[in-house]
């Protein structure tokens, strides 16, 4: 089957330290000097000789497998495949309001969105830092570092994050409190991008008698060099009183640096160093240096060994709980004046905590400015607001690598089946920083909803990197998996991108925003300045990319069109997926063929060709272009073609159409496996099927209402209105399901072993565009304005009210919301698209579709 889904199992074993916490001596006396933690041998033999094997194993295999994917290359040879041929263009990322100081002020970041605590430059090979932690879980220590859903933290996330120099987060890990903040400073003496700090303070959530029942924290921070230059280590490291200095190193891009630990909390440091490209792998490398202490003397700790001119120097950190360490990175330190203690003193202790106190003030003062809920919501939801946030803006990543493509059927390339993409970098959101830690195409025009309201210029740097990965043909990889850590994260079968399929240009939804806003007065003159600029740049990439989906994507009938890449042949599945789509197993027709029409992605043409057609007036281009898609405009927006061809008159609701029977069916069969039989579901088809409308209602169903297609005046308004605030089919107390209950499909399992996903759970995404129309039509004179406003008051209450109590209780924002209780489901911590909760909260809605020209 073509196409990889999202909704993917996570099969990167787990680091872990098997470690009975009853064997753990705990000191008491926090005045006296931390002992040495010794763990009684004769309590680890059978868990010593199998974490051995296993913690090797792991580090070999994954090592392999990794470098495996990203170091392979192919010789293609003076015939380079179109498929991975760049589009012939000026690179967006190469225009001047991208360089300089905007380029140097977002250098260094929180850009390894899939660790609890990552650092790392926007530069291919970056000097990088982060965070590990001895957590405990089910009676055992456990290594915290890569974010995980099994982890099972009580919560974890951004509380505060302004995209640029600053970001405060809290980690909840049983009866550890983790605060770990950041701040980047660029001063007098700093090198290029300039110097930050990262400050980490461990909390006992227990109180009274049991407050010291943690004992010694142990945490890990570490610095690594992609590049593989060495990093030099302080001799003085293991007496953080006689100097504050743990490691220092030279690069091109900021010269010499320092890395520098201040802490009045009398820590234990201990260190090791080591040497390899692989940078993915370091909780291995850690789990297999403690396992072998553990095993050979019986210390949990590492072995103060630097090694060898090392591109990796990892620092453990142990004092008792309640401690708090801050480390400062200093760059540029062998230029003359580099005032290297004067910038240590302001990225620590008190200076660093005016800093914070002042930043966190200006975030909250940012918040109230670009959202101002004071008025509509209570103080409960706007922390929830604050975080969500946060945690999507802090959860931008930069990456950079090469993707693998499915090599393009009807070609004579030969050999592993795939082809690499040519080395790209991105700068962008990620849906949820535990699952799903990389680029989604689809995912990103819902983030930049949000983005461009927050800052505009990371907006526009965001799409720019995006539009900067089109091919000559026009395409756009749908999901981007580059360099190891992002790779590290991805089971091998959902790693190959198909050159045939596409996916939602939702991209255009915020662009549609900036050009509407422009159009409104919404930016300043600088602004306004920039976003036309970008636009009139950024043109020709989308032109090119509409043509794609325009050439590849239509229909048999003029202004139709159908996700390719559907399983034809299939007999596993109930109903063959649509991965293009976004909406994966939403119900489509039975048996897909090139008759099918599908009505959402002609709305999603739709949005495209209005929102290149307003770039060209706004940007005052040449009028060709933007009559060529006028046309396309008025063709799409057409109301009684729209009707001719999606509409059920009787039903009184939109569908798709296609070659479709409702009598499908799994049923188990016994197959044979050479000389064994066993049972499969297999998927029964008991009647021939037949062109029709396919009849599932739900989220596809109410594309033209989210679009603001349908006149106000309209019969078939009031019919949506009806479909939608009906108990029976898609209406619950928590928003509005995906998948309408009279559908023959709903909450099915589409094969023995995939559960339903877009068929009947509650996604926010959707439910924000319904919410968006619904606040048009409430204010849009006709017979049904006051039913309108109050659906969408209702909706909008049951929405807010569920994702906060949601959020209370678990500690995460989730991925969808079960129709039947309300609970979240799925991914926790998804602060993707189901931030948006922050616009339905401040009743910010997209423009419309396709009504540039009324």
């Amino acid at each position: 089957m073509t196409g990889n889904s999202r909704k993917n199992a996570r099969n990167r074993p787990k680091s872990s330290i098997n470690v009975d916490e009853d064997h753990h001596p705990i000191n008491t006396d926090k005045k006296s000097k931390l002992r040495r933690e010794k763990i009684k041998p004769r309590s680890f033999s059978k868990f010593q000789l199998l974490l051995g094997f296993f913690a090797v194993f792991v580090f070999a295999f994954s090592t392999y497998f990794i470098y495996s994917f990203v170091v392979n290359s192919t010789d293609y040879g003076s015939r380079k495949p179109r498929v991975i041929t760049p589009f012939p263009a000026p690179k967006l990322m190469d225009l001047p309001q991208f360089q300089g100081e905007h380029k140097e002020s977002l250098y260094w970041g929180t850009y390894r969105p899939h660790v609890y605590l990552g650092i790392r430059a926007r530069t291919p090979q970056s000097l990088i830092a982060g965070l590990m932690w001895i957590g405990v879980k089910d009676g055992q220590y456990v290594m915290r570092h890569v974010c995980q859903d099994s982890d099972n933290l009580n919560t974890y996330g951004w509380t505060h994050h302004n995209g640029r120099d600053y970001g405060r987060q809290l980690i909840v890990d049983q009866g550890l409190t983790l605060e770990t903040s950041f701040l980047k400073l660029r001063e007098k003496g700093s090198g290029y991008g300039g110097d930050w700090a990262v400050r980490i303070d461990l909390q006992s959530k227990k109180s009274g008698s049991d407050e010291d029942s943690w004992g010694t924290g142990h945490f890990f921070f570490y610095m690594a060099d992609e590049g593989g230059h060495a990093i030099s280590m302080s001799r003085d490291v293991l007496d953080v009183h006689e100097s504050s200095l743990l490691a220092s190193g030279s690069r091109s891009d900021v010269g010499g640096w320092q890395l520098h630990l201040e802490s009045a909390d009398n820590p234990e440091i201990h260190y090791s160093g080591f040497k390899t490209p692989h940078i993915h792998n370091l909780s291995d490398l850690v789990l297999v240096t403690l396992a072998h202490q553990i095993r050979s003397f019986g210390y949990m700790q590492l072995p103060d060994n630097p090694g060898q001119s090392p591109n990796i120097l990892v620092f453990q950190i142990s004092a008792m709980v309640p401690f708090k360490a801050d480390f400062a990175f200093v760059s540029g330190t062998d230029m003359k004046n580099s005032r290297i203690d004067e910038r240590i003193s302001s990225l620590t202790g008190e200076n660093l905590t005016k800093q914070l106190v002042k930043k966190k003030n200006e975030y909250d003062d940012k918040f109230q400015r670009c959202f101002d809920l004071t008025e509509k919501v209570d103080s409960e939801a706007i922390v929830v607001g604050k975080a969500t946030i946060a945690n999507l803006i802090g959860g931008i990543g930069y990456f950079y690598g090469q993707s693998k493509i499915s090599v393009p059927k009807n070609t004579d390339i030969k050999g592993d089946g795939y082809l690499l993409y040519w080395p790209a970098e991105l700068y962008t959101a990620v849906p949820s920083r535990g699952v799903f830690p990389r680029g989604f195409l689809w995912d990103e025009g819902f983030h930049q909803l949000l983005i461009w309201r927050w800052d505009v210029r990371i907006c526009l740097d965001v799409i720019g990197h995006w539009l900067d990965l089109l091919n000559i043909d026009g395409w756009i990889p749908r999901e981007m998996i580059l360099g190891a850590e992002a790779l590290s994260k991805v089971p091998e079968e959902f790693v190959l991108q198909h050159p045939t399929n596409g996916n939602p240009p939702t991209l255009f939804l915020a662009l549609h925003d900036l050009v509407f806003g422009i159009k409104m007065g919404k930016f300043s003159a600088a602004e306004s300045s920039e976003i036309s600029s970008f636009l009139e740049h950024a043109y020709i990439r989308l032109d090119a990319w509409f043509k794609w989906f325009n050439a590849s994507q239509s229909g048999k009938d003029p202004n139709s069109y159908f996700w390719h890449g559907r399983d034809n042949i299939t007999d596993r599945e109930l109903n063959p997926k649509t991965l293009s789509s976004g909406l994966d197993d939403y119900p489509r027709a039975s048996h897909p063929n090139e008759d099918e029409r599908h009505l959402d992605l002609r709305c999603w043409m739709l949005l495209a060709a209005d929102c290149l057609q307003t770039i060209v007036k706004v940007t005052e281009m040449s009028n060709e272009s933007g009559k060529e898609y006028g046309f396309t405009v008025n063709q799409l927006s057409n109301f009684e073609i729209l009707n001719k061809m999606h509409l059920d008159e009787a039903f009184g609701a939109y569908f798709d159409f296609g070659n479709h029977t409702e009598k499908v069916r799994l049923r188990s069969q016994l197959k044979m496996n050479g000389n064994h039989a066993r049972q499969e579901m297999v998927r029964e088809v008991l009647e021939e099927p037949k062109l029709q409308f396919v009849p599932h209602l739900g989220y596809v169903s109410l594309f033209p209402l989210m679009g603001k297609l349908i006149p106000p005046e309209s019969w078939i308004l009031g019919k949506q209105l009806d479909l939608i605030s009906n108990r029976s089919l898609l209406w619950t107390n928590y928003g509005i399901r995906s998948l309408s209950k009279s559908s023959s499909i709903y909450m099915k399992y589409n094969t023995e072993h995939d559960p339903p996903y877009w068929r009947g759970t509650i996604w926010i995404n959707m439910n924000y565009m319904i919410l968006s129309s619904l606040h048009h039509y409430s204010e849009a004179d006709g017979p049904y304005k006051l039913r309108a406003k109050t659906i969408y008051s209702d909706l909008r209450s049951n929405l807010l009210r569920n994702i906060i109590q949601n959020y209370y209780k678990t500690g995460y924002i989730w991925e969808q919301y079960d129709q039947k209780t309300g609970k979240g489901k799925g991914v926790r911590q998804f602060t993707g698209w189901s931030s948006l909760v922050v616009l339905i909260m401040s009743e910010s809605y997209s423009s419309s579709w396709g009504m540039s020209n009324s």
